[in-house]
């Protein structure tokens, strides 16, 4: 066998030795870490546990939510109850001051005083048409005054020292009047009728044609509720 030392396959050989050597230590030296980084580290404890974690929900009701919401509905729907009910108090007044072609303010303030007083709006309208045609200035030969023709004795029963004057002032006027109906019709046990023949006719001549037999009637209640269906007061 040839002898290859100091050739350079022989070299080649030496250099493949030393670098398995080279490699075979930094192998153990790998692992050696490796086995004391495990034996020194510290065990896990079994009861560790897991950090509760917290979801926050945007859309989450609260009670104080609920309840602000239900008061923001409540007053929100007073609100549209109240606008509907003054839109039918508008609506109502257009009708009546297209009815009886009269301005929006007389008509209003029939409207709002015969509710005030208890009295029909419908019936209301009606006698005054035909006490005075919407004339606050209206006066009778016997001394009637104002929009619902009231004398002034009759008008003090209701309003203590009411002026004659006074009783030209629209809101004076039918307060008195429409006050005054109201008794008439409780009087005599929501008769509608018998009420304004008496308030036309007065209670005296009234009673004297029922005492003696007769029809009270002259045609003023046949006038004023013709086609008219109501009971003549409200709550």
């Amino acid at each position: 066998m040839k002898n290859l030392r100091g050739t350079y396959v022989h070299r080649g050989d030496a250099y493949r030795r030393r670098s398995r050597i080279k490699q075979t230590v930094l192998a153990f030296g790998f692992f050696g870490a490796v086995a004391f980084v495990m034996g020194n580290r510290k065990p896990v404890t079994t009861d560790a546990q897991a950090a509760p974690v917290t979801r926050s929900n945007p859309f989450s009701l609260t009670v104080n939510t609920d309840r602000a919401l239900a008061a923001r509905l409540d007053s929100t729907r007073g609100e549209l109850e109240l606008m509907k009910l003054q839109m039918d108090r508008a609506t109502t007044i257009i009708n009546y001051s297209s009815r009886y072609k009269i301005g929006a303010d007389l008509a209003t303030t029939i409207v709002d005083v015969a509710s005030a007083e208890g009295i029909d709006p419908d019936l209301a309208f009606r006698l005054v048409k035909l006490e005075s045609d919407f004339n606050p200035r209206a006066t009778s030969p016997v001394g009637a005054v104002g929009l619902t023709q009231v004398m002034p004795s009759t008008a003090r029963y209701y309003v203590k020292d009411v002026s004659h004057e006074n009783l030209y002032n629209p809101q004076v006027n039918l307060e008195v009047g429409f006050r005054y109906l109201r008794g008439l019709v409780k009087e005599y046990n929501g008769d509608v009728k018998l009420a304004l023949l008496v308030y036309n006719r007065g209670p005296v001549a009234v009673a004297k044609a029922r005492a003696g037999g007769d029809n009270p009637s002259n045609g003023y209640d046949r006038i004023i509720t013709k086609g008219y269906h109501g009971k003549g007061t409200v709550e």
